[in-house]
């Protein structure tokens, strides 16, 4: 456990696909993204609670955008923005974390509503969020008082991934060179317990725990075509995505290569023999 001179910043990345989502309550009505987000905020809950200097972040990945759940604008460090009588313990619990979970599910609930899915862009906004993320550590590490101390997991920063349906090789990559956990959740509805005692320890914790053992991870790229697996590809020199096969424009950022031809060979003339 930190102590009260370090500080330890928790990153939550929560993917808030609204096609996934419904097609998930359809599946398991039980398990919908509101039940997700109550899993997280007791996470978060336990994180902020462990040591005063605790601080958290939860960006939502849509298929539009990546937004800040918490810290966002209307939250200000020091105070609980809000009246006093807003404020006030429910049911004994702390008024931190009272706004701060309220202040999420109200997030959450304005951008599902101002957010409309439309045309082919279905596909979660992932490494746009991972970045957002590495970004807010960077700032906070930079914003951090002389003299304070910074945990492990943020000076050699760990991702881990919780997976509720699909594998994905690119959180598999990052939670392998990073050091960090993934697991893919056998039962949702148990994904609180799961985020609490596997995900919620830090590095100095985990190694006195038996935790899930690490998964094969394949380091193979993926092509941005077709999404296959491939040892070989071309590579755009622009924006450095992958295909599997030659295209003379690149479907990402759409640059038109020229291509050197070889140069045509003129025939040669046959030389007429003299006839006698």
């Amino acid at each position: 456990m930190a102590s009260d001179d370090e500080l330890s910043l928790l990153v939550i990345v929560v993917d808030v696909n609204p096609i996934w989502w419904g097609q998930q309550a359809q599946r398991e009505p039980e398990f919908t993204l509101s039940k997700c987000m109550d899993a997280v905020m007791v996470m978060s809950n336990a994180h902020l609670v462990m040591t005063r200097s605790n601080k958290l972040a939860i960006i939502a990945s849509h298929c539009r955008e990546s937004h800040f759940l918490y810290p966002n604008k209307h939250w200000k460090a020091g105070d609980f923005a809000g009246d006093e009588s807003s404020c006030g313990s429910r049911d004994g619990k702390y008024e931190l974390l009272t706004v701060g979970n309220d202040l999420i599910s109200e997030e959450i609930k304005n951008l599902m509503e101002r957010t409309e899915v439309r045309g082919q862009q279905t596909e979660t906004l992932l490494a746009g969020s991972l970045a957002k993320a590495l970004c807010y550590i960077h700032r906070v590490t930079k914003e951090l008082e002389a003299g304070q101390e910074m945990k492990s997991r943020i000076l050699s920063i760990l991702i881990d991934a919780c997976v509720l349906d699909a594998d994905s090789g690119l959180l598999q990559q990052a939670c392998d060179i990073t050091g960090g956990l993934y697991l893919k959740v056998p039962q949702k509805i148990a994904l609180a317990q799961y985020l609490l005692w596997v995900f919620l320890p830090d590095s100095d914790q985990r190694s006195q725990l038996v935790l899930p053992p690490p998964v094969h991870v394949d380091y193979r790229a993926a092509c941005f075509c077709h999404r296959n697996l491939i040892e070989i590809g071309y590579v755009c020199s622009v924006c450095l995505s992958i295909f599997c096969n030659f295209s003379p424009i690149c479907t990402t950022c759409e640059t038109a290569f020229k291509i050197a031809l070889p140069h045509a060979m003129k025939a040669k003339k046959k030389k007429l023999k003299p006839t006698t």
